[in-house]
């Protein structure tokens, strides 16, 4: 017998894949079918998803160490000199408020009695609050409260002790100017016309007398308004006076040469008393045309006495005509001037038209004169102060805590646009 050694037997693995073979190699070798019967084909394998490589962890590295000493050096170190400085260094400073207004005198003014015409020119009380406030800040209110009061000499004492809120001792007026404005600090209110004034100072009693002066120049600053407008009332009312009454002269010379060239003081009176002549004779005349008739009934043609009727009649009406005559006669008889009489008349009522305005021009610029007289003799402007200068008990500036906390904030701000700055810059190289 022949010795038969069985064949190993190929893994079923190795079976599945050369049963896979025949099939995949005998695969194209069919023909495509055709029609409805037709199978569907076989989906392709989808590819295996590509592994991405694990991510490394963040480990420190030299940017972080730069970025971080950055922080300290532009962050840390300056708020820190800041704050040492506003605890340690900076001297305790105390406040002075007080609140004031220009005020007007309400009643009987002059703008009132003329019908409130001075509002139309736009001038209101909120006019002298804008010059009080420009003035508080003025160059020549710090030159006279330094020279009244000394404020190089005070807020100059400390400049060894304190640099930063000190003022230095050989300061120039541009210098001190500058630092007014740190130390006085003004709140106004433009409708209402209301100031509210802080002042600093190293000591309570010294913000107190700098808030005082500037008071008291403040009112005498007003006083000086209330002068030039009286002084300037009262030369323009003086002025106005002045020229109604030159006015009033010129119209009554004229009325004057009026009646001694023409010989008649009042020519209305004048025409009257013609007219009352005129009426006279017409009734004269109707009384004579009567007389005639009755005459003329009761005798003869040849009676004496209707001839001396008849005569009378004559002479009433010549007299008629020649009365009627003279009020339009452009002869000399009437005064010598030529003129006919209603010219006259025209002359002179346009002369008495001239006087009677004049005269109450002159009333109206002698009652303006009392009355800026009057207003003169009293105040129209004068200061309201509402709040007193205060004297503090307790310092409450420099505001350390606001100060640091502005720094920090600014610094923070600055520090990260800095980085993200350095980091753009760094990306796009």
């Amino acid at each position: 017998m022949n010795d038969i050694t069985p064949k190993a037997s190929p893994a079923p693995e190795q079976v599945g894949q050369q049963q896979e073979k025949p099939a995949a190699s005998q695969a194209p070798a069919q023909p495509a079918a055709t029609g409805p019967a037709a199978a569907p084909k076989a989906a392709p394998m989808p590819k295996p998803a590509r592994q991405r490589p694990p991510v490394r962890a963040a480990r420190f590295r030299r940017r972080h160490l730069g970025l971080g000493l950055s922080f300290v050096l532009i962050v840390l170190v300056p708020l820190t000199v800041v704050v040492f400085y506003l605890l340690a260094v900076a001297k305790d400073q105390y406040s002075s408020l007080t609140g004031f207004t220009v005020r007007q005198e309400e009643g009987g003014s002059a703008s009132s009695l003329l019908g409130g015409l001075a509002s139309l020119t736009g001038v209101s009380g909120s006019s002298d609050g804008d010059i009080l406030y420009e003035f508080i800040l003025s160059q020549a209110l710090i030159q006279q409260i330094d020279t009244n009061i000394g404020l190089r000499d005070h807020y100059g004492a400390y400049w060894s002790e304190d640099p930063v809120f000190a003022l230095s001792p050989d300061a120039s007026i541009e210098d001190l100017e500058s630092y007014w404005s740190r130390i006085v600090r003004v709140s106004y209110d433009q409708s209402s016309g209301l100031i509210e004034m802080r002042v600093l100072a190293f000591t309570p009693e010294k913000a107190q007398a700098v808030a005082q002066e500037v008071l008291r120049l403040s009112q005498d600053m007003i006083n000086a308004l209330n002068e030039q407008a009286r002084d300037d009332a009262m030369r323009y009312a003086r002025s106005d006076l002045e020229e109604a009454v030159a006015r009033l002269k010129t119209a009554r010379e004229g009325l004057t040469t009026f009646r001694s060239s023409n010989r008649i003081v009042d020519p209305e009176s004048d025409i009257q008393g013609r007219m009352g002549v005129m009426n006279n004779l017409q009734q004269q005349l109707a009384e004579a045309l009567i007389e005639l008739d009755l005459l003329g009934t009761t005798i003869s043609e040849n009676d004496p006495r209707l001839r001396q009727a008849q005569r009378l009649i004559e002479v009433i009406r010549e007299r008629i005509a020649s009365e009627r005559e003279q009020l339009s006669s452009s002869g000399t008889e009437l005064g010598g001037t030529g003129d006919d009489y209603p010219a006259l008349i025209a002359e002179y009522e346009g002369l008495v038209v001239d006087r009677e305005f004049a005269e109450e021009n002159y009333r109206a610029a002698l009652a303006a004169l009392d009355l800026a007289r009057a207003n003169a003799q009293r105040q129209s402007r004068y200061l309201a102060t509402f709040i007193q200068p205060t004297l503090a008990q307790t310092s409450e500036y420099p505001r350390s805590a606001m100060i640091a906390g502005m720094t920090a904030l600014f610094l923070m701000l600055f520090w990260s646009i800095m980085a993200l700055v350095y980091y753009s810059i760094r990306d796009r190289s």
